[in-house]
């Protein structure tokens, strides 16, 4: 049997559970060490440079984003629109869409870079970095611009890799790139002592290992569709058909780095540059839980998006409860790890500074009050966007980290101070969990109708 079929066979009829155990596993190794890139980078300059120099690195993670929420735009895209079109076995389509991204990636890579490097200065600026910390920032974004197309390409092929159902090599990928990167940086910190562009330099070499390494993959007997040439040359309604599915998790991203840059000028408002570090290590955290919940979002993807495309509804749902369930146990273990190990947390970046240690201890608690109820709302939000409904995916997305928390940001800080500041990340988690929880109990009675339509056609 061919790679084609075996793969379009085993998302038609091998059992949810199974199935998405197979795609989690490796999809979760891949996302705890695509994480490790930011963790590492963090543990290694708090710990070899110092307290400042880890709230530089931290405060100009809303960059970093802005450079994520681009290349997320066509990986993720593209990647559903592959697995909607395999689920058609539209072959042809799905390779199209795999040629077009790739110019677009490398086009959007260049576009970054240029501005990037423009408006750098007033970006700093903007996000909250003074005197203290702007030399270690801007040495470490300078760096990271120079290496954006690596970047971008690296990360959204991967993400089209994990859409064909091939999750093993996508894991692969990140499992030799990020190995590369921890490597480096201890040689580049600890051994040569070259601080903050150490990291950066090592974040870039394991970039463009990945991006070579995904780049051979398309074009091997290894993957299901193949990068040609020929379908290199945009065509507008690809280009669209790809933009208007990327927009939802480009807008959450974009929206991450408005919020993080609210969230530095806040902290240091109400509190010191520390806090602003501190922050930095609990978005670490707090990341690697949350990368855990989208390594379930990066298993039911190509799932759910070849099911819905082929109409076999009650796969469709059957995946659904499956991964909120394990979403939310996801969640609830996060919580408890946060809450009972907060101080053990904070000094595995940093152990210097017992203000930087006080600060984080209490900031984490706080800010992880309400995690149980996040992860039932990454996954619906997913959801919407693997069926191609983009618009309502964007609400959803958007909902938790800015309709309802910019607002908080500025309110509650007011009446709390510093206390404020952490406590919104929580409130809001509660507020747009109700939300989502309407739109979610609406959607199974939608997916009711379409099986028993099914059963009847049937």
């Amino acid at each position: 049997m061919s790679k084609q079929n075996k793969n379009i066979k085993e998302l038609e009829f091998e059992p949810i559970p199974k199935l998405m155990w197979r795609y989690f596993l490796p999809a979760f190794a891949g996302v705890i060490i695509n994480s490790l890139y930011n963790i590492v980078d963090r543990i290694f300059i708090g710990q070899g440079v110092g307290a400042l120099a880890l709230a530089g690195l931290s405060a100009i993670f809303p960059i970093m984003i802005i450079m994520m929420a681009f290349g997320m735009m066509v990986g993720m895209g593209a990647g559903v629109r592959i697995s909607l079109n395999l689920g058609k076995k539209d072959f042809a389509r799905a390779e199209k869409v795999l040629g077009n991204a790739f110019v677009m990636m490398v086009i959007v890579s260049a576009v970054i870079m240029v501005i990037g490097f423009s408006i750098s200065n007033p970006l700093l600026s903007f996000f909250g970095i003074n005197q203290e910390t702007y030399s270690y920032a801007k040495e470490y974004l300078d760096i990271i611009l120079a290496g954006t197309v690596f970047n971008v390409v690296g990360y959204s092929l991967n993400n089209l890799i994990r859409s064909e159902g091939s999750a093993n090599v996508a894991m692969i990928s990140m499992v030799i790139s990020a190995g590369l990167n921890i490597l480096l940086d201890y040689i580049f910190i600890m051994e040569m002592g070259m601080g903050v562009k150490g990291a950066a330099y090592a974040t870039v070499a394991s970039q463009v290992v990945l991006c070579i390494w995904v780049f051979i993959h398309f074009k091997s007997s290894r993957s299901v569709i193949k990068l040609y040439a020929k379908n290199m040359v945009l065509k507008k309604d690809i280009v669209w058909y790809i933009v208007t599915i990327g927009f939802a998790p480009f807008s959450m991203q974009l929206a991450s780095s408005a919020v993080f840059g609210i969230y530095n000028v806040q902290l240091i408002k109400y509190g010191n540059d520390l806090a602003v570090g501190a922050l930095g290590v609990i978005m670490s955290v707090a990341m690697l839980i949350v990368m855990s919940i989208l390594a379930i979002n990066m298993a039911i993807q190509p799932i759910i998006g070849f099911n819905y495309g082929a109409k076999i509804y009650v796969r469709v749902k059957r995946t659904l409860s499956v991964a909120i369930l394990a979403a939310s146990v996801l969640s609830l273990l996060g919580y408890v790890v946060g809450q009972v190990f907060p101080r053990e947390i904070i000094l595995m970046f940093n152990s210097d500074s017992k203000e930087l240690l006080d600060i984080g201890v209490r900031g984490l608690r706080l800010f992880l009050l309400a995690l149980p109820v996040v992860g039932f709302q990454i996954i619906v939000g997913n959801y919407y966007q693997s069926i191609g409904k983009a618009g309502l995916a964007s609400l959803l997305s958007l909902l938790r980290q800015v309709i309802v928390l910019i607002p908080l940001l500025f309110v509650m800080p007011k009446y709390w101070g510093l206390t404020g500041v952490w406590l919104s990340a929580p409130v809001s988690d509660v507020i747009s969990g109700l939300i989502v929880l309407v739109f979610v109990i609406r959607e199974y009675e939608k997916l009711n109708v379409l099986i028993a339509r099914e059963n009847i056609s049937g």
